[in-house]
């Protein structure tokens, strides 16, 4: 795998193993798909950075600085993923923080993943996971490092078939897949679950609900989604993903699924290799 890494603005692929991000988690990331020179939810990735920082009161790193580095990692790239870490940075053993915060920053960029055009075109299988999000308001919502509930979860199949895990609560609330959102249609109107208690409100999930001003935030339960005439699945790395099968239900793509894969594509996003 090849990766270009800068670290605080250097070339580098290691940082301290005193780094609040490596032992405690405690920092947040960005993925985000770029075309060429071009990342078009950059705005949307950068809204979400600030809320974060916000929320972990770290101080607010510099847009105009990550986006040279983004370029400067992603040179020459025609399609990449560019990861944006933010930690606290290098502190003393124990939770407490830093009298003085000096974060860490990491801008890596990779190869994008490469997802089969049959993917976009029928949908891919879906699972139900076992392991159930633990709820906690002050971090759902945001793209914090720790992921292990997702680690764990996609652990739990090996199926090179089975494309994804739905994520549920304690109350068997549906919540997400372990990397995407997650949409259906249901009783002609479009549903994602709410992501007030856990789980992650993702970027695509947002250029959705802007392009969707009609769909709405609440509750779904898997009687519902099950009930769903179009299922799919959103990310800002792989795009719009219908969902073929959950849990014995088969989907088919339907016209709204394949509008929103279009608007993808006027994005300025390629289907075929993710998006």
């Amino acid at each position: 795998m090849t990766v270009r890494m800068l670290v605080n603005g250097e070339p580098a692929e290691q940082i301290s193993a005193l780094d609040r991000g490596l032992a405690y988690g405690d920092g947040l990331f960005e993925s985000i798909r770029l075309v060429g020179a071009v990342a078009p939810l950059w705005s949307r990735h950068m809204q979400r950075l600030g809320e974060g920082c916000e929320r972990l009161r770290l101080p607010l790193p510099d847009a105009a600085q990550l986006w040279r580095e983004a370029l400067q990692a992603t040179h020459d790239m025609p399609q990449s993923v560019l990861r944006i870490t933010i930690t606290r940075g290098v502190g003393e053993r124990g939770y407490a923080a830093p009298a003085t915060v000096r974060p860490t920053r990491v801008v890596a960029a990779f190869a994008p993943p490469r997802i089969a055009e049959e993917a976009h075109e029928f949908g891919v299988r879906v699972r139900l996971c076992d392991i159930r999000l633990a709820e906690q308001p002050l971090l759902a919502g945001i793209k914090h490092l720790n992921r292990l509930e997702q680690v764990m979860a996609r652990a739990e199949w090996t199926d090179p078939a089975i494309a994804e895990g739905l994520l549920r609560d304690s109350h068997d609330r549906v919540i997400s897949a372990t990397m995407a959102n997650l949409f259906a249609l249901i009783d002609g109107v479009l549903l994602t679950p709410a992501v007030d208690r856990c789980g992650v409100a993702g970027v695509a999930r947002a250029e959705v609900l802007s392009t969707c001003p009609q769909a709405k935030v609440g509750e779904l339960s898997l009687d519902a989604l099950l009930s769903a005439t179009e299922v799919f699945l959103s990310s800002s790395v792989r795009g719009i993903l219908p969902v073929q099968s959950v849990a014995g239900r088969l989907y088919e793509p339907g016209a709204l699924t394949r509008q929103l894969q279009q608007h993808w594509r006027n994005l300025g996003f390629s289907m075929e290799q993710g998006g």
